[in-house]
């Protein structure tokens, strides 16, 4: 198994894009899977249409669904910090692409984004794996 980490840094964007980076890892691959995993606590990994605005409704969801308040039981940072420790049981950690002959298997309009809404820490790690 082959794994690299990735930096991505989500100081000026709560979603970044990271689909060229998985596919510049993948590219001298064959066939077989590509792991993706953000191991913090407070991102999460889409695939969504990027450039489109879905971006922004995809952030506008989630401050409806966890709005940034003080309500939380987990309180440490600044306010509303709890709400981010929720978003990876709504946006997973992880994901699974296949790889054919070096290329991942997307839609057209699909792209590989790191979420995060957490403005105590932007700096992110991504571990990308590859498996045949």
């Amino acid at each position: 198994m082959e794994t690299i980490e990735l930096n991505v840094d989500t100081s000026t964007k709560k979603i970044v894009d990271i689909t060229s980076q998985c596919q510049n890892f993948s590219n001298s691959k064959q066939n077989g899977l590509l792991n993706v995993f953000v191991p913090h606590a407070t991102a999460g990994l889409a695939i969504i249409e990027t450039g489109s605005g879905s971006e922004q409704d995809l952030i506008v969801l989630i401050d409806n669904l966890l709005p940034k308040t003080s309500s939380y039981t987990h309180r440490h940072g600044s306010m509303g910090h709890g709400r981010d420790h929720i978003l990876p049981a709504l946006i997973s950690p992880s994901m699974t692409v296949p790889v054919i002959n070096g290329s991942l298997v997307l839609g057209t309009w699909q792209s590989i984004v790191v979420v995060d809404t957490n403005v105590d820490n932007p700096h992110r790690k991504v571990i990308l794996s590859f498996l045949n």
